[in-house]
């Protein structure tokens, strides 16, 4: 395999994803996961694998992994699959994780310690440089090895280390004028785990984790899974404790003129 050389991210020629490539943002979000089962696949000393077992794997459908895959330059060899080594330094070279990535978190409260504190970001080639808190209890404290720093430090901590990458980890009221300030001392990738939308100028990359937002997905789907369990219940009662046959035709097509409101009341 290519050995893995990693410019800083002040020098580094390529960006932190694909897309200069000509590569589909969708592409691009599932790189992070081909990488992930690739890296494991290797610790584990799998040297090949083919793109059925990959895509099962990774969750998706092995015409669609080609397909991504085929954006990499990378086709793989019939009757043998991809070499696990050369495939996953594709993606990380894609991804930018064959260079150093300087990262600055602002707001060190639970989740930004534990962001600070997170051993699998140096593996991936983000370094965290730079913590920033308002707090002055927390000015002085030391999380893996970096020193928190005030507010106040926040450009020249971007300046002095060539921070790529600024994580937004303050209460929602902070972290636009955050967000702001990052982006005026150079930062131009930013990840947001703030509960609110980042307005940001042209030429700069926001993405946003919100927990709250992904758990509230979850519980939509709980709900349905549960609603729809409920109405299979009904209808099996409903044909008298027929067969789950029975049960499905009701659903399609209930009895004229014994419950015609019940398909409305189903889609409520």
């Amino acid at each position: 395999m290519p050995p893995a050389q990693r410019p800083t991210g002040a020098s580094a020629s390529r960006g932190l994803t694909g897309v200069r490539r000509g590569i589909p943002e969708a592409t691009v979000a599932r790189l992070p996961i081909y990488h992930r089962v690739l890296t494991a696949m290797g610790d584990d000393g799998v040297s090949t694998v083919s793109s059925d077992e990959l895509a099962q794997l990774c969750g998706v459908n092995s015409a669609k992994l080609r397909k991504d895959l085929s954006h990499l330059g990378s086709y793989g060899t019939r009757g043998v699959g991809y070499g696990v080594d050369y495939l996953r330094y594709q993606i990380a070279r894609e991804l930018g994780l064959t260079q150093d990535w300087p990262v600055v978190i602002v707001g060190v409260g639970n989740l930004g310690h534990a962001l600070a504190g997170y051993a699998g970001f140096a593996s991936r080639g983000f370094r965290i440089v730079g913590l920033i808190d308002a707090d002055a209890a927390r000015v002085g404290e030391i999380i893996a090895d970096v020193e928190v720093r005030a507010l106040s430090e926040l450009e020249d901590v971007v300046a002095q280390n060539g921070a790529a990458i600024g994580v937004v980890a303050t209460p929602a009221p902070a972290a636009q004028v955050v967000c702001d300030r990052l982006v005026a001392a150079g930062v131009t990738s930013i990840l947001n785990f703030a509960p609110t939308v980042l307005n940001v100028p042209e030429g700069v990359d926001v993405r946003k984790v919100d927990l709250g937002t992904e758990l509230q997905i979850l519980a939509f789907h709980q709900q349905r899974r549960a609603s729809n369990s409920g109405v299979r219940e009904s209808a099996e009662d409903f044909v008298g404790g027929g067969s789950t046959r029975d049960a499905e035709a009701a659903l399609a097509d209930p009895r004229p003129g014994v419950d015609d409101e019940w398909p409305e009341a189903v889609g409520r």
